[in-house]
Formats: structure tokens, C-alpha cells, sequence
């Protein structure tokens, strides 16, 4: 079995968000699956079969299966549209989330993805022990979004990875408006073992959404401030789906010896 190594959300080797992709002519075992995820332990694992209606995409964190993630179907794209079906410049992935498209535009990926409504929740004590920093606003949709008063203080926490856990939602972003891009984040997934994601995709789905509401915009240029860092480019739509698109970069091709029996 092939596997891909993809920095996505980047040009530049060893920066934006890795995946692994694997590409494979049938399904192995949910377990097996489980437990390569765990040997790579990177924040995504994509598995990939071509069926009779097209190309069939799963994503494993090394604790779980997950709905949505944006980076590693960027990932994938990038290896199907290069290596498989190097004549074509869109590719569809049936998923757990419905079907989604992506298509290369000159040297960005752009992905189709839905939009999640957002409630406002109250900030709570147990939000500032989490980031370190009070926020200024909060709000719920598939995950939680606590509003910050400056791209400093998103930029420089330190959270408390045991407080995040008994916080409501599978992911925390933490973001505020940046002075180079619209907007600056930085994601954490304690609950599926990802204390920290370099760059996330489908928290953008969300991200995006808030902020272009608050900048009256549909245009969002959004940077996560992770370590390795990533940019995203998002539009919305208008129908309830959001283009998130970005650039990725090939590092390395593996042959996966330990195959299921």
C-alpha cells in the first residue's frame, strides 16, 4: 500500500498541516486503519478507494474516526489530481459529510465544504483558565469559537490542555482579527488526541463564516499561528457552503509493508 506524506495549506516543505494519505484498491479493517493512524501520529490519516461512483475518503486522527477535515482532503486531492488523474483538475470524494468537490486552480486546491450555524454562548471561568486569556466572545457551532481581543493574545497562549478537555465542543479556536490577514486562529483537539492543530480546514468552515459576518466581507485571508503556520483563502458562497482553498506540497512517498492479513 502507498502512502503520502502532504503539507498542506503551504508551499514550503515542513510548514502548514501534514497528512498522510494512503491509496488503496479495497477497504482493510477499521482497526488496522486505527492503528496505522496511531504509527504516523500526525493530526490526520486520509484512506482513499476509487469505487464504482467515484473515490471514497475516510480520516483518522490517532484516537478516532472523524466527520470533517479539511487538510487532509486537500491532501488527497493534491495526490489524486497529481499522481492518479494527472489529466483532471477536479476530483470528488464521497465522505462522511456528504459529497465533496475539489479543484485546482493554477497552484491552490479549492474545496467545497458546508457552512455550520453559530450560536453565542456565555464566556465562562473555565474558558480563561483554558486559553490562559479571557475571551471577549463565544461561539458554538460543530465546534467552539472564543473570540479574543488581539491577534497577541491568540498568538502567545499557552492552554491548559487538561482544562480544553472539559470544555463543550471536539475542537477549540481560538482567534482574533490579524494585522496581515483578516483573521489569525490557533486550533486544539485534546479530545482526539491533537493538542494542537497546525492547520485546520474545517475549523474554517466556521471561522470564516464568523469573521466574514464581523468584517461585512465575503473574502476571508485567514492565517493559523501554529508553529508550523498555513494560510487559508475562503469565500462564502452564499448557500450555505464556503470554497476553503490553499497550496500543498509533496514530502515524502512511503510503501506500507505492515498490510492486514
Amino acid at each position: 500500500m502507498k502512502q503520502y506524506i502532504v503539507d498542506a495549506f503551504t508551499d514550503t516543505p515542513f510548514s502548514g498541516n501534514p497528512a498522510a494519505v494512503c491509496v488503496m484498491e479495497s477497504w482493510p479493517t477499521e482497526e488496522y486503519m486505527m492503528k496505522l493512524a496511531m504509527e504516523n501520529n500526525l493530526s490526520e490519516t486520509a484512506y482513499i478507494v476509487k469505487e464504482e461512483q467515484g473515490y471514497h475518503l475516510r480520516w483518522f486522527t490517532p484516537g478516532t474516526e472523524i466527520e470533517l477535515c479539511g487538510h487532509a482532503t486537500l491532501a488527497s486531492a493534491f495526490v489524486i489530481l497529481n499522481y492518479y488523474e494527472t489529466e483532471s483538475d477536479e476530483v470528488q470524494f464521497n465522505t462522511l459529510s456528504g459529497l465533496l468537490t475539489v479543484r485546482r486552480k493554477e497552484n491552490l486546491y479549492e474545496m467545497d465544504f458546508p457552512t455550520y450555524e453559530l450560536k453565542e454562548i456565555p464566556v465562562t471561568d473555565d474558558m480563561e483558565k483554558a486559553f490562559g486569556v479571557r475571551p471577549v466572545k463565544a461561539v458554538l457551532g460543530m465546534d467552539l469559537i472564543c473570540i479574543f481581543e488581539s491577534e497577541e493574545q491568540v498568538r502567545t497562549m499557552d492552554p491548559d490542555q487538561g482544562m480544553l478537555m472539559k470544555i463543550e465542543g471536539r475542537l477549540q479556536n481560538a482567534t482574533a482579527t490579524g494585522k496581515d490577514a483578516d483573521c489569525v486562529s490557533r486550533s486544539f483537539a485534546p479530545k482526539v488526541n491533537i493538542p494542537e492543530d497546525p492547520v485546520c480546514g474545517s475549523a474554517h468552515c466556521q471561522i470564516a463564516d464568523y469573521w466574514s459576518k464581523e468584517l461585512g466581507k465575503a473574502g476571508i485571508h485567514a492565517y493559523q499561528a501554529s508553529k508550523r503556520g498555513g494560510h487559508l483563502y475562503c469565500e462564502l458562497l452564499g448557500n450555505g457552503r464556503i470554497a476553503i482553498s490553499g497550496k500543498a506540497v509533496l514530502v515524502a512517498v512511503s510503501e506500507i509493508k505492515a498490510i492486514p492479513q
